[in-house]
């Protein structure tokens, strides 16, 4: 039985230590969170900080394991990818897992090798004087920290004036205390999840992508199919394998954001060396197109054949439980039943009652929480997945669900 660590053990790491447990790997688990949930199902677990490289590789070494990994989470990625190389097991080699860390040397490497549209791009410390640069740049702009991931920090700025207190809010977001500036794209926000076996990159999809309006550029959602025209997704793949070639990426999974253009220009706006979060690994990739992601992610952490089989797949949208705030007057079980059961009654055929899509729901409120107006990922309660035969179908109904939650919970 081959030993995998797990790097994160919490609810969207879950899902990868119940997967590993499901093919028979003894799986480990870190995490500073001594309640982490993926504790109670991993075969063994440690309470160690993820960002600790020296304390996760004494864990590792004395378990003997035979492979690494660290998802949804950018945190682990330097620990993972130390204990690989450390270890001398599958993993993304130190250095660029260093580089990945920071997003203005990303971007820097990717202008560097042209490898997408993207132009105006400039890192800021304590040191820079941002009142001069402010008058360098052509706005507006887009500014965020170098590490870290989510929203968190990152803010538009359309005058020189506001460029301080834009980078300030970027610093104190990031751990480095460093920001980034971009040029701010009009354009569709997309996801890009691939996977790099053996320094060969697959780019499993690209996925349609629901934003908040600004200030705050969180995510609300995902979606496969993407609707992009052909040729402009085939170039959105290529730009994701040119990418993954100029950072030096040759293992595990990787998560982009990108930008597309009404004219089909494509920008990277974020990578992270690591499973995308809000269930793109464990819902969106396998159900939309029928790859086995996270069974692949794990076999290639230990050295075993991925399998590439296409196996049943549908259109899929997800939507964040993302309410405008308050506090929870029913039991998200109960509303949730309720809508289902609405839904099921408002498709009879012959007076037979079915759905006309799979819904799932993970949420993590109890009836008298109270919740934060959404502004980033953190503010989010859950997900709704919804799969049907028809992606405008699947995000209606998901849509709608958001809506029947907001209406009940907090009524």
């Amino acid at each position: 039985m081959k030993r995998i660590l797990i790097i994160g053990a919490g609810f969207l790491q879950n899902f990868v230590i119940r997967k590993a447990k499901q093919m028979g790997y003894y799986t480990l688990t870190v995490d500073a969170d001594p309640s982490a949930i993926g504790f109670s199902h991993a075969d063994k677990f440690a309470v160690i900080n993820i960002v600790d490289e020296e304390a996760c590789l004494q864990f590792a070494k004395e378990e003997q394991i035979d492979g690494v990994l660290t998802a949804a989470t950018d945190y682990g990625v330097l620990t993972a990818s130390y204990i690989a190389e450390q270890m001398g097991i599958p993993g993304l080699n130190y250095e660029s897992a260093k580089l990945i860390k920071n997003k203005y040397l990303v971007r820097k490497r990717l202008f560097e090798n042209h490898v997408d549209d993207t132009e105006q791009t400039y890192e800021v410390t304590g040191e820079t004087d941002v009142k001069e640069l402010a008058q360098l740049l052509t706005y507006p702009v887009m500014v965020k920290p170098c590490d870290g991931s989510g929203s968190r920090g990152a803010s538009r700025v359309d005058h020189p004036d506001d460029l301080p207190k834009a980078c300030k809010y970027a610093m104190e977001g990031s751990i480095t205390h460093r920001a980034e500036i971009e040029s701010f794209i009009n354009g569709r926000e997309y996801g890009a999840e691939s996977l790099v076996v053996g320094g060969e990159p697959h780019v499993l999809a690209i996925m349609k992508k629901w934003m908040t309006e600004p200030p705050y550029y969180a995510e609300l959602g995902h979606a496969i199919p993407c609707e992009l025209p052909e040729k402009v997704e085939a170039r959105a793949k290529e730009v994701v394998r040119k990418a993954i070639a100029a950072l030096g990426i040759n293992h595990g999974s990787v998560n982009m954001d990108l930008l597309i253009t009404e004219t089909g220009n494509i920008h990277i706006i974020d990578i992270g060396a690591r499973m995308g979060g809000n269930l793109i690994g464990s819902h969106i990739i396998p159900y939309g197109t029928g790859i086995d992601y996270m069974g692949n992610m794990l076999k290639a952490a230990v050295g075993d054949k991925p399998d590439w089989n296409v196996y049943d797949h549908t259109a899929v949208a997800t939507k964040l439980l993302a309410f405008k705030g308050g506090t929870v007057k029913k039991s998200p079980d109960a509303v949730f039943e309720e809508i289902k059961r609405a839904m099921t009654t408002a498709n009879v055929d012959n007076g037979v009652a079915s759905t006309v899509a799979d819904i799932e729901i993970y949420h993590h409120i109890a009836m008298g929480d109270i919740v934060n107006e959404y502004h980033t990922n953190l503010d989010g309660c859950g997900y709704v997945v919804v799969k049907s035969t028809d992606i405008t179908m699947a995000t209606s109904h998901a849509e709608q669900i958001i809506k029947r939650f907001q209406e009940t919970l907090f009524s």
